[in-house]
């Protein structure tokens, strides 16, 4: 028998005992007088009962600890202890490496002044290379706006695609896992039109995440932004296609017409579905829901199928979970068949809770009748 693959959590991989070491190698060998092994200690008293957060912020503040100069000297040492690139460092995707986290952590912490404001930017926009540093970005947007704003700006035209990438996902109206930023959501628009033809998918697809985040607000915005971009012709089809998909995804999720119309799916398309039959309806957490019906149309339309699972929290709160099942082509006289196994499982934000549950198919963003199905307890 096959042993089962262990998961390991991303925090024993993202910043650990050889990580640590590595940082503390780097710098000392740029600053002779800085102690790596008492930084080493240090941070390893703690590290293992850290969530990755606050792994981070512990490397970083052990480095303010043992470095022996503070402010821009400390900066400066920091900086010059990055690889020459990091190729060079062994990085092998845009997003880099946890290892260098701790380092824009560092820039947020202590040099969030207006002393050391140009420089500590100028070091974001260098860390981010190694490691993404949005994060840290919007603690500035936060302190000084209007400053921070204008490096954005010259970030959007940096030779990098990674700092230009910077430019966009640090403005994020909701970016996950970071502090919300005091600016109108809208600040940034300037910044995407600079960026949304960008060469990088990797910008790009920042691009269409801030759009994402800003339609939860203003959804008629975002379509006019995304129809000015459209006409103007800059992007390739293809990769046009791609950003407006992702900055609607949620709205399309909700049925909107707007979005559906936008990108080509009639709501009043001809379509009809038979019945939708789920192949059980006794369930527990873990099983495969399986389920499936037939399109049918009496013209050519471009079809968006979606599923959608009801059911109440255990404080009896509606709640719907949306899911992308088929793009496609419907034509007269042709089935086409819709079927999906999707397993059924508690996440550590969603709680799979026993009771009754309903699952529905919506097309171009029409709902079509439910089927009914119940998990109960293991």
């Amino acid at each position: 028998m096959t042993a089962k693959a262990v998961k390991v959590p991303l925090k024993e991989t993202a910043l650990n005992l050889e990580r640590i070491t590595q940082i503390g190698h780097q710098v000392h060998g740029v600053c002779p007088d800085f102690d790596a092994g008492a930084f080493v200690r240090d941070v390893m008293s703690d590290l293992p009962g850290l969530e990755l957060k606050d792994r981070n912020t512990r490397t970083s503040e052990a480095l303010h600890s043992h470095l022996p100069v503070t402010g821009t000297e400390a900066l400066d040492v920091l900086l010059r202890s990055l690889p020459p690139t990091p190729e060079a460092a062994g990085i092998t995707n845009d997003f880099g490496w946890h290892t260098y986290s701790p380092h824009s952590d560092f820039v947020a912490r202590y040099l969030r002044t207006g002393e050391y404001l140009d420089q500590a930017l100028d070091a974001l926009a260098r860390f981010t290379r190694y490691f993404s540093a949005e994060v840290a970005v919007r603690h500035f947007l936060n302190d000084f706006p209007d400053e921070t704003m204008k490096a954005v700006d010259a970030w959007a035209r940096d030779q990098d695609h990674r700092t230009r990438r910077l430019a966009s996902e640090a403005t994020r109206p909701l970016l996950p896992c970071a502090p919300r930023i005091s600016l109108p959501d809208d600040v940034a628009l300037p910044v995407l039109e600079q960026l949304y033809g960008d060469s990088s998918t990797y910008v790009r697809t920042s691009v269409a995440n801030h759009l994402h985040d800003l339609s939860v607000t203003q959804p008629d915005l975002v379509l006019a932004t995304l129809q000015r971009w459209k006409v103007s012709g800059l992007v390739p089809d293809k990769r046009f296609a791609f950003i407006a998909r992702q900055a609607l995804r949620s709205r399309l999720k909700k049925g909107w017409p707007g979005a559906y119309a936008f990108l080509g799916y009639a709501p009043d398309a001809p379509v009809e579905l038979t019945p939708l039959v789920p192949e059980r309806t006794e369930l527990v957490d873990g099983d495969t829901l399986s389920f499936s019906a037939t399109l049918t149309t009496t013209a050519p339309v471009p079809v968006h199928v979606m599923f959608v699972i009801s059911s109440t929290t255990r404080t009896g709160k509606p709640r719907e979970k949306v899911y992308f099942l088929l793009r496609g082509t419907g034509k007269p006289g042709e089935k086409l068949p819709l079927a999906k196994d999707h397993v059924l499982r508690s996440t550590a934000t969603v709680e799979l809770t026993p009771g009754a549950y309903s699952i529905a198919l919506q097309v171009n963003g029409r709902r079509f009748p439910e089927a009914t199905f119940r998990v109960r307890e293991a």
